[in-house]
């Protein structure tokens, strides 16, 4: 019997738009192996169907909520952007955020937990399936935050400074999606990955040259680096000529943190080829 992983309930869950006890159960049952449990759920009249990647849920929205020094930014999952927009959806998103802040979590699963009827009533009701991803939580002296449409969220903590300030940094974040906030939080692991393509990309200009010409042109890159990916040393999108870090040092503030998510990062999408799709339905009915 194959291990019976969290991220094995998970694609499950995805794929037939069941909860997670229905998915864990069915999984238990079938030893494992997750094609079986599919084949079982359909059969017992749990789900009507479950494609290979149909079902992923990659689109949705980011909902965002900040009051008196606490922000809560959340994602949910839809499988198209047309129903992120209907208002079904949007009232389990803003139910779901109101009840993760009032209940002050900070993890996910209890909130997904507690909104399993609602989610299942919505997927009964809509036919797509929808899933609560993530949650993050923060504190602090101040805190802003941006939402770019439905598809982009960030929160902005800051010591010293005041919300106005905090929402055009998120907003700048929304924009620029900076790796970290200051260059000594790029991991070293980083820095090397760029030094080497940096010598990849450069090994005709670095040939022949002393060793200290090419220390120096690694050097420039890598300092170029830290600069593009951390928040503070990014020129700030609405005034080209102040660094992010500078605005707000200006302000007599220090940025301590940010959060930014956007929909359907990192969820591996269905890659549809329609013109294939169309040729075998065209070749299907010749026979």
């Amino acid at each position: 019997m194959a291990e019976i992983t969290a991220a094995l309930v998970k694609e499950l869950r995805e794929r037939t738009g069941q909860g997670m006890m229905e998915c864990k159960k069915a999984l238990v049952a079938a030893g494992g192996d997750i094609e079986k449990a599919i084949d079982d759920m359909r059969a017992s009249g749990a789900i009507k169907a479950a494609k290979k990647s149909g079902n992923i849920a990659a689109e949705g929205s980011i909902a965002v909520r900040v009051e008196g020094g606490r922000g809560l930014i959340i994602e949910v999952n839809s499988q198209t952007d047309f129903l992120a927009l209907q208002d079904d959806f949007k009232a389990f998103v803003k139910d779901s955020l109101d009840e993760a802040f009032e209940q002050k979590l900070t993890e996910v699963a209890p909130l997904i937990a507690s909104r399993e009827s609602a989610r299942e009533a919505l997927v009964a009701k809509c036919g797509e399936n929808v899933n609560i991803r993530r949650l993050t939580a923060v504190e602090g002296e101040v805190v802003g935050a941006y939402l770019h449409g439905h598809r982009i969220g960030v929160l902005v903590t800051l010591k010293g400074g005041d919300a106005e300030l905090a929402k055009d940094i998120a907003m700048h974040v929304a924009a620029s999606n900076p790796a970290v906030l200051s260059p000594a939080d790029v991991s070293e692991e980083l820095v090397a990955k760029e030094k080497e393509i940096f010598l990849q990309l450069n090994a005709d200009k670095i040939a022949g040259k002393p060793e200290n010409i090419v220390e120096n042109m690694i050097k420039g890159r890598i300092n170029k680096f830290l600069a593009e990916a951390s928040l503070v040393e990014q020129p700030f999108v609405k005034d080209p000529e102040v660094k992010v870090g500078e605005l707000a040092k200006k302000a007599g503030a220090e940025i301590v943190s940010f959060v930014r998510y956007e929909v359907g990062e990192g969820i591996e999408k269905a890659e549809v080829d329609f013109a294939a799709e169309v040729a075998a339905q065209v070749a299907a009915t010749k026979k």
